[in-house]
């Protein structure tokens, strides 16, 4: 039997394999239901064509969505498209912009069809077992046997504290306010998702079906002095970044409408001890940049059951398993990493220097060159190393 902790896309999405393939699994989520913001709603090209290989991606997409067509940049009175996704190829030339909420109950209730498939809310892991954990519900302390633990709950994964692992922090410095504000028709209607730049400051804005999610970067630290000017001082920032949505700012009241992300790039030196494992934000925080953190959690699904089905078959788990499942995905994550601290960095500096931001030179070389647009949208919308399910194992 398997437990994985936290109910996340990528501990979700592991189960259901595992599930799918006859393994016993219980996924032990701390919340009591999925109805909360996240920070991150893009299902890439990549996931959908896995959804599409596990026979479900058309009821997933008649859930409500957006289709985002390419990234853009605005900045210095000009619009840069970085990534063009109408030019990807594959049967899904675009990401779509579904909030995560409905994803995730989407695969919670695929799960649960499965009489292998068991979903426990509000069910919160306090210790580890040598085979198991303990976690506390309505009820009171339990403990759950397991010939192997999932660690998937996340950026600050408590199981990380329990199992005393500790993250190596590459990069991070920025400081994210979110907020979000309703969707008109009147929008312009290839926003999708963009940035915008102004003198020191610059706004991330995803559009989903009917909302848009707004992050306003600040420099590390520096929130406290932001929200020291009041809730004026961040409708004022979005209204001069963004002019169109002035017309709404408003609607946000006070900070109680908005949460602080504090932005990290880290990941475990090894991901495993002997019958745990840890994939997804729990082994490797990903930045917002470039929207990867879901794609990389997935696919980190797609790669531990490959390799876990056949060994929880034959009765056991060893860490050569756990480690072939991090040699296998590390490269990829690290690759991704290392791109997200260059573009931090180098952001972070131009940002500093309170001049009018244009990108750098080799951006706004991809952006004059379509075949390099879609380039770079193809290697977002799959990412390094696009995993492959061994669909046979399902069988």
């Amino acid at each position: 039997m398997v437990v994985v902790v936290g109910g996340g896309p990528g501990g979700l999405v592991l189960a259901y394999l595992l599930a799918r393939a006859g393994i016993k699994v219980t996924v032990l989520e701390a919340q009591a239901d999925f109805d909360r913001d996240f920070r991150g709603d893009s299902l890439h090209a990549a996931t959908l064509e896995l959804m599409e290989q596990l026979g479900l991606v058309d009821e997933l997409l008649a859930l409500p969505h957006y289709k985002a067509k390419g990234f853009h940049i605005n900045a210095d009175g000009r619009r840069y498209t970085t990534a063009d996704y109408s030019g990807i190829g594959g049967s899904y030339p675009y990401v779509a912009i579904m909030q995560q909420s409905r994803f995730l109950d989407f695969l919670a209730g695929h799960g649960t069809r499965l009489d292998t498939f068991d979903l426990r809310m509000n069910a919160k892991v306090t210790g580890l077992l040598e085979h198991g954990v303990r976690y506390r519900d309505a009820d009171g302390e339990h403990e759950l046997p397991a010939d192997l633990v999932i660690a998937a709950d996340g950026r600050f994964s408590r199981m990380r504290r329990l199992a005393e692992m500790d993250l190596t922090v590459l990069g991070g410095n920025l400081d994210i306010v979110w907020s979000k504000l309703p969707r008109l028709e009147t929008d312009p209607p290839d926003g999708d998702v963009s940035l915008f730049f102004g003198r020191g400051s610059y706004i991330g804005l995803l559009g989903r079906d009917d909302d848009w999610q707004i992050g306003y970067n600040l420099p590390k630290g520096g929130f406290p002095d932001f929200k020291a000017g009041g809730i004026e001082r961040l409708r004022a920032g979005i209204a001069d970044l963004v002019p169109w949505l002035a017309d709404r700012t408003r609607l946000i009241g006070d900070w109680s409408q908005t949460s602080l992300l504090s932005v990290q790039i880290a990941r475990l030196e090894r991901w495993y001890k002997p019958g745990l494992l840890f994939i997804g934000d729990a082994a490797h925080v990903i930045s917002p940049v470039g929207g990867n953190g879901i794609l990389m959690a997935i696919q980190d699904a797609v790669v531990a059951a490959n390799h876990l089905i056949p060994a929880l078959r034959e009765g056991q788990v060893g860490t050569e398993v756990l480690a072939a499942i991090q040699a296998e995905r590390e490269p990829a994550i690290a690759s991704v990493q290392k791109r997200q601290v260059m573009i931090e960095r180098g952001t972070a500096r131009r940002l500093a220097s309170n001049k009018p931001y244009t990108p750098a030179l080799p951006l706004r070389i991809i952006t004059a060159i379509p075949a390099l647009r879609r380039a770079a949208a193809r290697s977002n919308a799959y990412g390094p190393g696009t995993p492959k399910l061994d669909l046979e194992l399902l069988a």
